[in-house]
């Protein structure tokens, strides 16, 4: 089984599940009061290895030579969840909702800093996956 999956936006105007990654790593790995708390290492490689695995992705989700090397550098202690908004960012004004995340250093993907501080940069280094 896996915890990275979504709808990968089939719904953008009545809700926003990007943000169940973040959630998973504050609420199950840190912030949980009643009952244990997930370790760290087991979050991580069910959200990423073990759900590359299950769609098909075999070139990423793990940290090994010759494969993709996409990474978030994570400050778990400042890690948390913006208030929901709705955005008209979409062709012809369609709008959709957005929940930022805050906590994340950099995104790397392909060796290419694509995000630092919450902010994007000018890289663009990924591709539309089809299958």
């Amino acid at each position: 089984s896996c915890l990275g999956l979504s709808d990968g936006g089939a719904h953008v105007a009545s809700l926003s599940d990007s943000n169940f990654p973040t959630w998973m790593l504050m609420y199950w790995g840190r912030d949980r009061k009643r009952g244990p708390k997930i370790d760290l290492p087991w979050l991580v490689r069910w959200m990423t290895g073990a759900t590359a695995s299950t769609v098909g992705l075999t070139d990423r989700g793990l940290i090994k030579t010759g494969l993709k090397a996409d990474f978030n550098v994570i400050d778990h202690d400042k890690l948390t969840i913006g208030r929901p908004y709705i955005t008209t960012d979409l062709p012809c004004g369609g709008e959709r909702m957005v929940q930022k995340s805050y906590g994340y250093v950099a995104t790397i993907l392909s060796g290419q800093v694509t995000a630092r501080g919450g902010e994007q940069t000018d890289a663009l280094p990924g591709r539309l996956v089809r299958r």
